[in-house]
């Protein structure tokens, strides 16, 4: 089986995907939300924004001073193409292995 139009290799690790999915249910969300919502920890949810970021996936904009200062992602376009395109093509995935099962040859020759 050949690999579906729109399978994005960045994205498709499980805790990659997990941030990109819950980010393309917002339009900007706090890093501690992210954090928080994914069970990771501050390190781990670091560096899977920075590969996003790197490919144009995701920005993160830093908002406040001193104590208060927060960090904050969303999804670029670019990245919520990419997300769209993931999504369905694991759709054409999970759906072409629901076509009909070739016979196994021993139940061809009964």
């Amino acid at each position: 089986m050949s690999v579906p139009t729109g399978f994005d290799e960045l994205i498709h690790p499980a805790t990659r995907l997990s941030v990109v999915a819950l980010l393309a249910a917002t339009e900007w969300a706090e890093f501690a939300f992210v954090r928080d919502s994914l069970s990771l920890s501050d390190s781990a949810l670091s560096k899977q924004l920075h590969t996003l970021e790197e490919a144009g996936y995701l920005e993160l904009r830093k908002v406040g001073a001193g104590r208060k200062r927060r960090t904050n992602v969303r999804l670029t376009d670019r990245g919520r193409a990419a997300f769209e395109g993931h999504v369905a093509a694991l759709r054409a995935i999970v759906e072409g292995a629901g076509a009909p099962a070739r016979q196994h040859p021993t139940e061809a020759a009964r």
